[in-house]
């Protein structure tokens, strides 16, 4: 049975829409409004409250914290510091990513674990002998999205907090109106932004308070929708969209490694962590495929429209599906996830390319229907994110 989260009894009443979809076994509202218009706006032009709270969050603590979750993660949690927040995957013993999520350092030997999808069976199997216990917090804790340019403004005016000092990345310990909450300056939209944590016996009040000192600064909640939106813009990976997670390939073809995945970055191959000795063998070959972002060129698409006289009609919302793309007459990839970017101005897409035709500013098409017709429209490959503020880190 799907529940609300701890918000529910503030997001039901502001949800006109009532369009909820599933989200790790909750109610998560896709739009407020009727349409999510205006709330894409707020993400990009002042500032919008998400309900996040379905994300998996898990307590690791012990004295072996640090050593455990350094084996799990490909990143170097031993450079993780206290009140840093690090972003990375974590693999199977074949090097193929089982999900990724942030790690947030509470202290010396406490930390918090979030996740796309449940790992709480594969975190206790790892966590054998060793001096560690890992907590799933899913429900205990509840969690909003403060994101946009007001962002900053808006936590400022309900909290003594000196935000100059919270860097990208950082957490800090802080009150809102009384309310004892963990600040982090993290969010899955690409742009200035700071997620909330909070017991979830104080969510509603937290919520109320928030929205009341946002007010001035037109703070909006805002949906799914709009949030899909942005996390393409930002070139940002969704799990089950844009890669299927290993627990849930059927087959070895649909498994993805973090180089495969544009996650290269996150791994370290000089500490050992599982699935370390594929990745390295596959850092020292080469990968197969690289993940791209492909901007379609507006006038091939009034062209193939145009053969029907019609004008380039595009989805509003952000599509989830695998699309075919070419190149020198063959299938070359396919991509995921797309969107028409209203801030760019461009119709962008994220896709798993062959990496010989990955390279920056390739030639590629990409296949979209029109009139019960597959068409290809012209696009080119270029690096990620599509959208990249300076304000979202200074």
């Amino acid at each position: 049975m799907l529940k609300g989260t701890p918000f529910h009894p503030r997001t039901s009443r502001l949800c006109q829409a009532q369009n909820w979809r599933r989200w790790a076994g909750f109610l998560a509202a896709s739009s407020y409004e009727l349409t999510h218009e205006r709330e894409y706006h707020a993400i990009r032009s002042s500032a919008a409250l998400i309900d996040v709270s379905p994300l998996y969050k898990y307590l690791i603590r012990g004295s072996d914290a640090e050593r455990y979750l350094n084996r799990l993660l490909t990143r170097n949690v031993e450079k993780c510091a206290i009140h840093q927040v690090i972003y990375g995957p974590w693999c199977d013993e074949a090097g193929k990513v089982i999900d990724d999520g942030t790690l947030q350092r509470l202290g010396e030997d406490s930390f918090r674990l979030t996740s796309g999808e449940s790992n709480l069976r594969w975190l206790l199997d790892n966590a054998n002998g060793l001096r560690v216990t890992v907590e799933d917090d899913s429900y205990s804790t509840a969690a909003l999205a403060l994101q946009g340019p007001s962002s900053r403004d808006i936590l400022a005016a309900v909290t003594d907090l000196n935000l100059d000092e919270l860097k990208f990345f950082r957490l800090a310990f802080s009150r809102i109106g009384g309310v004892p909450v963990t600040i982090s300056r993290t969010g899955y939209t690409g742009d200035l932004g700071y997620e909330i944590w909070v017991q979830a016996p104080h969510a509603l009040q937290l919520w109320d308070l928030l929205l009341e000192g946002g007010r001035p600064y037109g703070i909006t909640p805002t949906g799914l929708l709009a949030l899909d939106i942005a996390r393409v813009e930002a070139g940002l990976l969704l799990i089950g969209v844009d890669y299927v997670p290993t627990t849930r390939a059927i087959v070895e073809s649909r498994k993805s490694s973090p180089f495969e995945l544009g996650l290269g970055w996150t791994v370290r191959l000089e500490k050992n962590f599982i699935g370390r000795e594929y990745l390295l063998e596959e850092w020292r070959r080469g990968s197969t495929w690289a993940f791209k972002g492909i901007e379609i060129d507006w006038l091939s698409l009034e062209q193939v429209y145009g053969e029907y006289g019609l004008p380039p009609q595009l989805p509003s919302t952000a599509w989830r599906m695998s699309v075919p793309v070419y190149a020198q007459g063959r299938q070359v990839g396919y991509a995921t996830s797309g969107c028409w970017s209203p801030t760019l101005k461009k119709y962008v897409a994220l896709a798993h390319l062959r990496t010989p035709f990955a390279k920056q500013d390739s030639r590629v098409e990409m296949e979209i229907t029109v009139e019960h017709q597959r068409k290809r429209a012209q696009g080119r490959v270029v690096e990620l994110p599509f959208f990249d503020p300076e304000r979202k880190r200074t």
